[in-house]
């Protein structure tokens, strides 16, 4: 018997079957997008959510198909009710399988500096977070746990040399 021969764009629908079961067998990635945010004094915002132990930056999980920086400005207006304009990416973090998670792309956005009625009004909007506090970089480097705390390392020297790091569990790499 003679193998099927590979279906080209010729046949429309025999190639976006032939592209659709490739797609089904690759790999997915979860997507993190998070923002460093900072208020007039230089501090940065963390954020101390319900569903886990230790504070983060704001933001969170991309939805099926969102792009990072979206996913970062939809959970700033759900939980801080806060629109920003992203200035730019600051890291990028390849993160290792770890305990029950496959690896994940986490993203830091730099959100900019917020005028002192906003950074004063911020509040957390939702259940999913607890607290919201500005506080020092060296502060913030003792709330954060380990993992979040290289990524933010990252985004602080990424914001100073003026260029996004690329980061493997929190290392640069370039």
């Amino acid at each position: 018997m003679r193998p099927a021969q590979t279906p080209t764009p010729a046949d429309p629908e025999a190639w976006n079957a032939y592209l659709a079961e490739g797609n089904a067998k690759q790999a997915r990635k979860r997507v993190a997008a998070d923002v460093l945010l900072r208020d007039g004094s230089d501090r940065v915002l963390l954020v101390n959510p319900t569903y886990k132990p230790g504070w983060d930056l704001p933001g969170g999980m991309a939805e099926a198909n969102e792009p990072p920086e979206e996913a970062v400005r939809r959970e700033l207006v759900e939980e801080l009710g806060l629109h920003v304009t992203l200035r730019g990416l600051l890291v990028v973090d390849w993160v290792a399988p770890h305990g029950p998670w496959d690896d994940q792309l986490a993203f830091i956005f730099d959100g900019g500096t917020l005028d002192q009625d906003q950074a004063d009004r911020l509040r957390p909007r939702d259940e999913e977070l607890s607290e919201a506090a500005f506080v020092t970089a060296a502060e913030a480097g003792f709330r954060l746990r380990e993992r979040i705390r290289r990524r933010f390392e990252g985004a602080l020297k990424a914001l100073d040399a003026g260029r996004p790091l690329y980061l493997r569990d929190g290392t640069p790499l370039m």
